[in-house]
């Protein structure tokens, strides 16, 4: 839930490519002609918001080979198909029927062309070349005035290890100390995304400020064992206990000041792991973090995407009636089989036989019919919530479009007010979006646009309520 996964090159069929034909003329002159130069290198263009650099092997004697990386969508080599004609380069996604189809400039460092898909057509032009990254401002740069190490810690509920990055400050302490939980998907320790690692900056500043906190690699990601296949928001909460039990075994960490940071669906975890009997957090802090139901979070989401277009009724109302079909078809067929029948029509209403429309399609059932996905729709906060009995801090950006952050943010409060917890903090943030940026809409299309990574107003909220937690007497 921390993104949405909207690969614009998969929403732009490929169009009748021009420069195929050649006279007999035209051939008997290019056969005169010395050999063009090798295309071998990185060719990068835009296709509106998005950035896209082609990796191309050009090698003389072939074969060809190309790779198309998007970083914004942390799409990387993708693998695409390559042919030359005379001047003439096409480039083909066949995962999303997509195609390139361009000619060299005279200076042999540009590739004027188009970008055809989905009936859609958009100029393109490649030039020699990587984009430059993106300014990060914010990610942090040694030397750190903190200690800063790898390390790996065990899961023995799930039998796996799970590796990270541990900051604490200097000192031999006591410290509180905190385990942050990264959203839905594949994430890495630092929930790199759009050229941002949030959960570095947010460890930088927590540990300068005194507060030891350990951030790892979800299961299957960089140095972690295990797979993300088939787990749930349940599953990684036995993964946020194990951090906790592996922190408060630590000699430099105050043993009852070990708290969750849950960003997104990694709040849904750190809810779940805050309602053990034993070894749950001390301390924790909600970010993005859903309160409604599960599938009216999505039906809300969708809707508030749907407002960044357009302000029509009637395309609102089609748009949450759509919605809320699909979800049913999922939640009221536990049969996978049985939901596929039903989200077959809703999702090809038109009865499109071609073969990038089916893929697109199947991609979508096997997404929505996902364990993780099913659970996420069962998600139940206001059954949760009510057993969460430390202190909390639940904070919404006003321009996340992901998780809405007004009726998500009063669900939680009534929920932890429904349990009598009287220690939390539930905050709107004004002009933030899901990854706590100042945004101009909170359209995720702005994610990778946006220089900052973490408001600085937001993580002076965050550790000032976590240090301030650290000098109160918590009873457990």
């Amino acid at each position: 839930m921390k993104r949405l996964f909207y690969l614009r090159a998969a929403l732009l069929a490929a169009l009748p490519l021009p420069g195929l034909a050649q006279t007999a003329a035209q051939s008997a002159t290019q056969s005169a002609n010395p050999a063009p130069a090798s295309l071998s290198g990185d060719w990068t263009g835009s296709l509106g918001s998005l950035t896209a650099t082609f990796h191309l092997q050009d090698p003389p004697g072939g074969p060809r080979a190309a790779t198309l990386d998007i970083p914004v969508q942390r799409a990387k080599a993708v693998p695409l198909t390559f042919v030359v004609r005379a001047d003439s380069v096409y480039l083909t996604l066949p995962a999303a029927a997509g195609r390139f189809a361009g000619r060299r400039a005279p200076d042999g460092q540009h590739l004027a062309g188009e970008w055809q898909q989905a009936g859609q057509t958009l100029p393109l032009t490649l030039s020699r070349g990587t984009a430059a990254a993106p300014k990060r401002p914010q990610t942090p740069q040694p030397p750190f005035p903190y200690v800063s190490q790898n390390v790996t810690f065990t899961n023995p509920k799930a039998g796996i290890t799970l590796a990270g990055t541990y900051t604490r400050p200097a000192g031999r302490g006591p410290f509180m100390a905190v385990a942050l939980l990264t959203g839905s998907g594949p994430e890495d320790r630092d929930e790199t995304l759009f050229g941002h690692q949030p959960f570095a900056v947010l460890a930088d500043y927590l540990s300068r400020r005194g507060v030891a906190v350990l951030r790892f690699d979800d299961r299957g990601v960089g140095q972690s064992g295990g797979s993300l296949a088939g787990t749930t928001s349940a599953d990684y909460a036995t993964d946020a206990l194990a951090a906790l039990a592996w922190l408060r075994a630590r000699p430099e960490i105050r043993k009852n000041r070990v708290g969750l940071v849950g960003h997104s669906e990694g709040g849904t975890a750190a809810i779940t792991a805050a309602t053990q009997p034993r070894g749950g957090p001390d301390i924790l802090v909600l970010l993005a973090a859903p309160g409604l139901p599960g599938d009216e979070l999505i039906v809300q989401q969708a809707l508030a995407l749907t407002k960044l277009q357009t302000s029509d009724a009637g395309l609102l109302a089609t748009t949450e009636k759509l919605q809320r079909q699909v979800l049913a078809a999922v939640t009221q067929n536990p049969d996978n089989e049985q939901a596929r029948a039903r989200l077959l029509p809703l999702l090809n209403p038109g009865g499109a036989t071609d073969a990038a429309t089916l893929a697109r399609v199947k991609a979508q059932i096997g997404q929505l019919t996902s364990p993780g996905y099913r659970a996420l729709l069962a998600d139940r906060p206001a059954q949760t919530l009510p057993l969460v009995k430390c202190p909390v801090l639940a904070l919404n950006g006003a321009k996340d479009v992901q998780v809405v952050a007004a009726p998500n943010l009063a669900a939680i409060r009534q929920g932890l007010v429904a349990g009598g917890n009287r220690r939390a903090t539930v905050r709107e943030l004004s002009g933030l979006n899901h990854l706590f940026q100042t945004a101009p809409t909170g359209s995720p299309a702005e994610y990778g646009q946006i220089e900052e990574t973490f408001a600085p107003a937001a993580l002076r909220l965050i550790g000032d309520w976590l240090t301030a937690r650290g000098e109160l007497k918590i009873d457990n």
